[in-house]
């Protein structure tokens, strides 16, 4: 017997374009966001009437369209005009002054960078950026090791836009002086999407990404309804896929209820790969270890029982190690203000097999 006797032929694939399905595709209209998108525009519109423009920080939870948003702009700027430089950096990948340059000499098509120093490179990138105007945005900027280069960019390049984008709403309280006041960004908050705006644009990924009217009614309610639960598109983006994916393993022309059930069960795995993927350092796995066992609690008494159990990390470090946990949704973070030890942070585990139970 052939193992796939009952396989779907190419051309009776559920799947129309399965790429609109990747985080990172930008569709044509970007819904939901239009009011940031045209605030970021009015920040940037100076740089056109060669004037200088409006450094923005933007902070929300994950997987709200913070990065998509910011994509979107600048898509339609480097449209729009040649005259404006329109860089983006991921912070997370480049996460030193020396790779964030490098990055953006490779953008400007400048490929004579080795044995160059950072310096020595910065320079090469002033020189040509500063014949024109620069928009740079640095995403997951809490990532980065050091601040030199956006103090060089602050200082030296004469007209721009920085855009910093951040999960946290505090890092911005927590820079250097003599960056700050060079800064001085508009603030720019993301909120999570609504039940109505995450289901509007799952529909819309879905008509990118599928042959029209396979999706049933309920099949598709369920994965809205989870996605909602989770307040992350990606977890979304992963169900659309995968209920696909198992509508087409039955052979079925349809995307019915049990294929948007099995996705979700396999939602679980999916949390799991990314933990997997992050690459947590050991010291980073055995705070995550801990506040699985604790459940709910304060980050100092996590804190005290980290470095019971052997945890020599100094109180700094390790909050840096709780916000990249809460930055890959394994924890989550809740700050609560005022009482007796006046503000504090809750940390509690995220497993997402779990809340997706309820439903």
């Amino acid at each position: 017997m052939s193992l796939f006797k009952d396989t779907l032929r190419s051309d009776q694939s559920l799947f129309m374009n399965e790429l609109a399905l990747d985080y990172d595709f930008l569709p044509k209209l970007l819904p939901y966001r239009e009011t940031q998108q045209h605030y970021l525009a009015s920040c940037i519109k100076p740089l056109l009437a060669n004037r200088n423009g409006r450094n923005v920080f933007i902070h929300g939870a994950s997987g709200i369209g913070k990065t998509a948003a910011v994509r979107f702009v600048l898509r339609d700027l480097e449209e729009e005009t040649d005259e404006v430089h329109a860089f983006y950096v991921n912070c997370w990948q480049k996460n030193t002054s020396y790779k964030i340059i490098i990055d953006i000499c490779e953008q400007l098509g400048y490929r004579l960078t080795h044995n160059k120093k950072t310096e020595e490179l910065f320079e090469i990138v002033k020189g040509i950026v500063n014949k024109k105007c620069a928009v740079f945005c640095f995403d997951e900027i809490d990532k980065v090791e050091d601040l030199d280069f956006l103090y060089s960019f602050l200082e030296h390049i004469f007209k721009k836009t920085i855009i910093l984008i951040t999960n946290h709403k505090e890092w911005i309280d927590e820079l250097d002086n003599r960056i700050r006041s060079r800064l001085l960004p508009e603030v720019v908050e993301f909120k999570a999407y609504t039940e109505k705006e995450t289901q509007g644009i799952l529909k819309i990924r879905a008509e990118y990404a599928f042959v029209p009217n396979v999706w049933s009614e309920d099949a598709f309610a369920l994965v809205c309804t989870n996605t909602t639960a989770l307040c992350d598109i990606r977890a979304g983006l992963f169900l659309l896929r995968q209920s696909g994916l198992c509508a087409e393993e039955k052979s079925s022309k349809r995307i019915l209820p049990d294929h948007a059930k099995t996705a979700i069960e396999r939602l679980g795995s999916f949390t799991t790969k990314r933990a997997e993927d992050i690459n947590l350092e050991e010291d980073s796995s055995l705070i995550l270890s801990i506040i699985k066992e604790q459940g709910k609690q304060k980050i100092g008494d996590i804190f005290k029982t980290y470095m019971g159990r052997g945890g020599n990390a100094v109180y700094k470090t390790f909050q840096r190690r709780i916000r990249k946990l809460a930055d890959s949704n394994l924890i989550t973070l809740e700050k609560i203000t005022g009482g007796a030890e006046g503000t504090t942070s809750i940390i509690s585990y995220n497993d997402a097999e779990k809340k997706l139970t309820e439903f």
